[in-house]
């Protein structure tokens, strides 16, 4: 059953789930979404008591997060695959039922098995491919890593060789020698 806010103010500090007790002064009101405000100084008399625990507490991430580009492959894959599946069912229940639609569904479940297949070689090559151009983090000795320092190098003398040039076209002023 879930408790509500109006339960949970009566619960005591520590009801063994997390193991650990809170002082109610440590725990700092956060706004856990963008849109709910924190509790501040200026709450309504009684929202906030002594006892109060937030529902939930923040925790680091235990793995690092996809990249824009393969969670994207991984979303539109797992709707395909969804999708698919959903017409396997209905196919095999109006198969089972005698139905017109059988034949149709089969057809849309082939169909579906191609492009959620290819959805997922679509998520393997995305995250290859990133791996490729970005490098493997986790490896130190990382052939791309070095690339790229190579390329940040030859960047850096490129930048200094154009300030260098720009420098000595400013120093003669008309570009002639002094005494012609």
């Amino acid at each position: 059953m879930l408790m509500g806010t109006a339960e949970r103010r009566g619960a005591p500090a520590d009801d063994g789930a997390t193991g650990v007790a809170e002082e109610p002064s440590a725990v700092r009101p956060e706004a856990p979404d963008r849109d709910i405000p924190a509790a501040g100084p200026d709450t309504r008399a009684g929202e906030q008591q002594p006892g109060y625990r937030p529902l939930w507490r923040e925790e680091p991430a235990r793995r690092r997060r996809m990249p824009d580009p393969v969670r994207t492959a991984a979303v539109r894959a797992v709707l395909v695959v969804a999708v698919t599946l959903i017409l396997a069912m209905v196919a095999f229940l109006s198969t089972l039922a005698e139905s017109w639609l059988a034949f149709p569904m089969v057809l849309g479940s082939v169909a579906g098995t191609v492009v959620a297949t290819w959805g997922v070689l679509d998520v393997w090559v995305t995250r290859q491919v990133w791996n490729q151009r970005h490098g493997v983090v986790s490896v130190p000795s990382s052939t791309a890593r070095a690339m790229r320092r190579e390329r940040r190098r030859a960047r850096r003398q490129a930048r200094a060789a154009e300030r260098g040039r720009g420098r000595i076209g400013r120093r003669g002023g008309s570009g002639q020698l002094s005494h012609p």
